[in-house]
């Protein structure tokens, strides 16, 4: 009987380790990203439509929470980080844009660049301001504390999208499609001692929950990778 067409004279060379090699050529070829979406820069849901599979809530968990399809964020002070496996919740240079709605007196926020805490509000990292109507004068599109937008561009009641595009040392902020915020980070930044932490490096996002009065709900949060 001749001998499978894989089987040579000097050595078995079988299914088995054919498909070893070609994993060994896939993982050169792709770096071991964790979807081909990741190599090709294309958009990625970080949130299911179902759970908050990915995501981890610090302080008070009961704030958020899933209801017919949105992230409804609603309790006490949290703050709900990605801790799932897209560029191992480590992001550096991405487009993040999320579509959220606030209802009167609420506030949120995005933040990036940032790691997990157990408790308070995120040391590390950057927010991006989401309030149209809470008494903190900082409204949706602010860069807190760094540039702040003072006028309303979108109400509550309204979905709109926010969208943050870092890259290297530049942060563009737009609401549906407006740039509200373009920001250098210089060589040397100041920052106050309160505020140490606001500095561009690398590190996950969060979504936040304000206090007990805020209601805010989100029904995408995307990012795309970029180089």
């Amino acid at each position: 009987m001749r001998a499978p067409a894989w089987t040579l004279k000097r050595g078995t060379w079988n299914n088995e380790r054919m498909r070893q090699i070609w994993t060994a050529v896939l993982l050169l070829l792709f770096g071991g990203c964790s979807s081909q979406s990741e190599v090709t820069g294309e958009w990625i849901s970080l949130f299911d439509g179902e759970s908050l599979k990915g995501w981890t809530a610090n302080e008070n968990r009961e704030t958020f929470r899933v209801e017919d399809g949105l992230i409804v964020a609603h309790g006490p002070r949290s703050h709900l980080y990605y801790t799932g496996p897209v560029a191992d919740h480590n992001f550096k240079n991405f487009e993040l844009e999320v579509e959220v709605m606030t209802t009167p007196g609420s506030n949120s926020g995005l933040y990036f660049h940032t790691e997990f805490e157990e408790e308070g509000w995120p040391a590390k990292g950057y927010e991006a301001q989401v309030n149209n109507s809470h008494t903190d004068p900082r409204l949706t599109g602010s860069l807190y504390g760094i540039e702040n937008v003072l006028a309303k561009r979108v109400r509550d009641n309204e979905w709109f999208v926010e969208r943050v595009t870092v890259r290297d040392r530049r942060i563009i902020i737009q609401v549906n499609r407006e740039t509200v915020v373009d920001y250098t980070e210089p060589d040397d930044p100041k920052r106050p001692e309160n505020a140490a932490g606001r500095l561009l490096s690398s590190g996950t996002i969060a979504l936040q929950g304000h206090d007990p009065k805020s209601k805010v709900f989100y029904r995408e949060v995307r990012i795309r990778l970029l180089d």
